[in-house]
């Protein structure tokens, strides 16, 4: 059994395990949990009534989080000619076609977010094997894909969050830092929880958002109370 650090039984000091807070709540108790010697990311956890086994029942999305992430994100984009240009005046880290796929295959990956215009995804498609394991392969269901590259670009490194439901039926992403105030923390937790909601699939039965928890990095999850979470 792992030992519990002293630390981490202090942050343990009057939380309620069992109750579910409201995310005011949840926030606040989170933040101030958050005392390592680096700015924790907060992290929001939704268990859904959801398998995503089932294609009519797979949950992902992108929103643009109110306040950011408080994260610096490099950006890759496959596109040629005068896209390309585009890209690097928008600010992205790397751009490239054939030269770009090599260096992925090859296992050079300098980026953390992928974008694609259109005419790339063949090429593209041959990295599935790389970039899919890490959730990176680009898709127009989330604006990965397209030929506004700009936005795109502008969006990714200016708070946009991917999320997609794991195989037990779980969304998780950070939506923040620690070091963000409490109104700034709950308008993105809310934020990505109300983009969860609308993404429910068509296939989904009975309760779709069934439990919630904010934690931070080093923290423990504190849960939250679902109906505190929607407009």
């Amino acid at each position: 059994m792992a030992k519990i650090s002293k630390r981490y039984k202090k942050a343990m000091d009057g939380l309620d395990r069992d109750k579910a807070y409201s995310v005011e709540e949840a926030v606040k108790l989170v933040k101030a949990r958050a005392t390592a010697k680096f700015d924790e990311t907060i992290e929001l956890s939704l268990n859904l009534g959801v398998d995503p086994r089932h294609a009519d029942q797979m949950v992902r999305g992108v929103v643009n989080l109110p306040n950011g992430t408080g994260r610096t994100l490099r950006v890759g984009v496959f596109a040629r000619g005068a896209k390309a240009d585009e890209a690097k005046a928008a600010g992205a880290d790397v751009v490239g076609a054939e030269d770009l796929v090599e260096k992925v295959q090859a296992g050079n990956i300098d980026f953390d977010r992928c974008i694609a215009t259109p005419d790339m995804m063949p090429l593209v498609g041959r990295l599935g094997k790389v970039l899919g394991p890490r959730g990176m392969m680009p898709n127009p269901k989330i604006g990965t894909v397209t030929m506004d590259v700009t936005n795109a670009i502008k969006g990714a490194k200016g708070g946009s969050v991917e999320f997609r439901v794991e195989k037990a039926g779980i969304v998780q992403a950070g939506v923040g830092k620690a070091s963000f105030s409490e109104d700034k923390l709950v308008a993105n937790v809310k934020a990505l929880a109300d983009a969860v909601a609308k993404a429910k699939p068509a296939g989904a039965k009975g309760t779709y958002i069934q439990r919630v928890a904010v934690s931070s990095t080093m923290g423990p999850g504190v849960k939250v109370e679902p109906s505190t979470l929607l407009n």
